[in-house]
């Protein structure tokens, strides 16, 4: 929890994604322990999260330099508050979901 708090301190100050969180997110701590869910069950831990994650993605209309600046926000602060090994793995499935959801918004979105 100690990363997302501090990674999503970073998100909501960003000239290009904070928009979007500040559009759809009102209960924050509510979302980090949504989003701390869903990374338990990614890395091993506690299946928690049940959310269908792509599908509230499609209405966002996110574009490339949404996903450039979340993963490059992401890969700093793993590599701030993690051990190497451990933030390069976190990176490593960051950029496959990332790669994932690109396809999934692409085809799904309108």
């Amino acid at each position: 929890m100690h990363l997302l708090k501090h990674f999503y301190a970073d998100v909501r100050q960003h000239r290009e994604i904070a928009p979007i969180f500040a559009a759809h997110i009102e209960d924050w701590p509510s979302h980090l322990e949504t989003i701390a869910d869903f990374w338990s069950g990614i890395t091993g831990g506690p299946a928690r999260y049940a959310g269908g994650m792509p599908f509230k993605h499609v209405p966002l209309k996110l574009e490339e330099r949404h996903f450039e600046a979340w993963l490059g926000l992401w890969a700093r602060h793993c590599r701030a508050h993690l051990g190497a090994t451990e933030a390069e793995e976190l990176i490593a499935v960051a950029e496959n979901i990332g790669r994932r959801l690109r396809q999934f918004v692409a085809v799904a979105g309108p």
